[in-house]
């Protein structure tokens, strides 16, 4: 079931109460507009008319968690590079989405938990397609717009909401094909790192850590979004 508002106070806070109340796995929170969109560590989003802003929710076995973000963005990466070839969209690790440099979407996974297992979760993407950017984002955002003529928000949610579902339908470790496709989308890996520790990004581990290898040339696993030298942050989150 699709639950359709003009506009929301934030997809991600109403699929929440639904779950809450029993909404069964496939539910789908979509707002034409956000008025307090939101993304990682609470993050604000401009969220406006004209973009993709849905949660979904999942109540998945606690071994089919693991990674599940990695994989949601790898999905969504691939399928949205099929959308605006010759361009590509890239990732960030761990929950952005990258074309030219800049950031097209994100992505939010968040659970609930009941001791070992997770109660529900719920998947928030948010997508720039049509939307007015704000001028303080045109160094740090891009649309669909930007890369496609005339994408169809439709459409658009029809994609996104296949590649959640693809997503969701694996489990457990990374697989090595799965940590090759992901290295073929893998913005970070190259680029230098301050913290949470300094390095280089160096792809990813099979639980979906981000690899740093430091100057002593010993690789470490991240689980903390890291901060990327000389890069601005890019605004928002899904």
């Amino acid at each position: 079931m699709i639950h359709r508002f003009a506009v929301v106070g934030s997809t991600q806070d109403l699929a929440h109460e639904l779950a809450e109340r029993g909404a069964p796995v496939g539910t789908v929170v979509v707002g034409g507009h956000q008025r307090n969109g939101r993304g990682t560590r609470g993050r604000a989003w401009d969220s406006g008319r004209g973009g993709l802003w849905l949660s979904l929710i999942l109540r998945p076995p606690a071994r089919t968690t693991e990674a599940l973000s990695v994989r949601i963005g790898l999905e969504l990466a691939e399928a949205l590079s099929e959308q605006v070839t010759p361009e590509r969209v890239d990732l960030k690790w761990p929950n952005d989405l990258i074309a030219r440099d800049r950031k097209l979407g994100g992505i939010l996974v968040e659970a609930r938990w009941s001791g070992p297992e997770p109660t529900w979760v719920v998947v928030g993407v948010g997508l720039n397609v049509s939307n007015e950017t704000r001028d303080a984002l045109a160094d740090t955002a891009i649309r669909l717009a930007d890369l496609t003529p005339k994408p169809v928000l439709a459409s658009v949610e029809s994609v996104v909401l296949d590649a959640v579902g693809r997503a969701a339908a694996c489990g457990g470790p990374l697989s090595p094909a799965e940590l090759a496709r992901f290295a073929r989308h893998d913005w970070l890996r190259g680029r230098a790192v301050a913290a949470p520790v300094a390095g280089v990004a160096s792809g990813l581990s099979e639980d979906g850590r981000l690899l740093v290898t430091g100057p002593d040339g010993e690789t470490r696993a991240v689980a903390d979004p890291v901060s990327v030298v000389g890069l601005a942050a890019a605004a928002g989150g899904a």
